[in-house]
């Protein structure tokens, strides 16, 4: 019993210097100007195209939620190795990686070898929030770089499925570490962005008792009943480029675009409450949301001399 007490201590102080890691302050002496050359890159970027800020929230929480924050998600094919981005719910819908890139090799000029493209990733998410209107806050740094993709895992549910119960999307959360109040404010970033006519369609002609019926038609003059599943209709109708909490006030009127967004509220839902809140006071969303991504940003991370850093994101070194 001694010994296995020993174990368990030597195990959790791994643990908590692998996570002491992680700081805002891990590049002040290696790449002092990494996290500023980042949000030149990043600020760029959404100046071209507002709807990037919304893309590059996404990569992140696409990349953390499989395997980890480890940069995988910009791996591309090799003959010995899938690609994530070739996965069910990334294929023809994740976007940003060539703001990645490019941002990557912004900060390869400055300080090579030095900085992971994990961090840029988690960075980037970062800025594109505040770009738009969201809560600034410090990035916990010091991630290294995956050496393999898990396609496998991308498409065996570790993702969130836009048909996702509230039951499926809290469990899913709360195996990677996050509990239903992350859940609700992490969602929130659907104030952001654009949808994909296929992922919500179904809604808009299966007469939903969920979903406003206004609402509804609107959107079918976007997603005809045949074809047009590509076509892409904005998250929140209102403000589709700001980051605030209209995306609360959109589920609590059952203006929820996807049915992984109006299960939230509704029904006597657990999260009613949560949604209520965050429709009426904007600043304890953005609080949350913050405190969330930060959360987000230490699932299973690679630190010390796991992983590596990539001379460029989309390939092993």
């Amino acid at each position: 019993m001694a010994i296995f007490k020993i174990l368990v201590l030597l195990l959790l102080s791994f643990s908590c210097f692998c996570q002491a890691q992680l700081s805002p302050t891990f590049y002040d002496h290696s790449c002092s100007n990494a996290l500023s050359t980042i949000r030149s890159s990043i600020r760029t970027a959404i100046s071209r195209e507002r709807r990037m800020a919304a893309s590059l929230i996404r990569l992140h929480f696409h990349d953390c939620f499989v395997n980890g924050c480890d940069a995988s998600v910009m791996l591309v094919a090799t003959p010995t190795m899938e690609s994530e981005r070739d996965a069910v719910p990334n294929f023809q819908s994740a976007r940003g990686f060539e703001v990645i890139d490019q941002a990557k090799s912004a900060v390869e000029r400055v300080c090579p070898g030095v900085v992971s493209c994990a961090d840029i990733i988690a960075v980037a998410a970062r800025d594109a929030s505040e770009y738009v209107g969201g809560p600034r806050y410090e990035v916990k740094v010091g991630r290294r770089d995956s050496t393999a993709a898990f396609r496998a895992i991308a498409d065996s549910g570790d993702l969130p499925s836009f048909r996702a119960s509230l039951d499926e999307l809290s469990d899913l959360f709360l195996r990677k570490g996050l509990n239903t109040r992350d859940l609700v404010a992490l969602s929130g970033a659907h104030t952001l962005g654009q949808a994909q006519c296929v992922t919500f369609k179904e809604r808009l002609y299966d007469n939903s008792s969920d979903i406003d019926a206004g609402f509804s038609s609107t959107r079918k003059r976007r997603c005809p009943v045949n074809g047009g599943d590509t076509n892409l209709a904005p998250l929140d109708q209102v403000t589709p480029n700001s980051f605030d909490n209209n995306y609360y006030r959109n589920l609590m009127q059952k203006k929820g675009l996807l049915a992984s967004d109006q299960v939230l509220f509704g029904a006597g839902a657990s999260t009613d409450s949560i949604v209520s809140e965050y429709s009426r006071n904007p600043s304890r969303f953005a609080s949350d949301f913050a405190a969330a991504m930060i959360k987000m940003g230490d699932i299973q991370t690679l630190t010390g001399s796991a992983g590596q850093i990539r001379r460029i994101c989309t390939a092993v070194n």
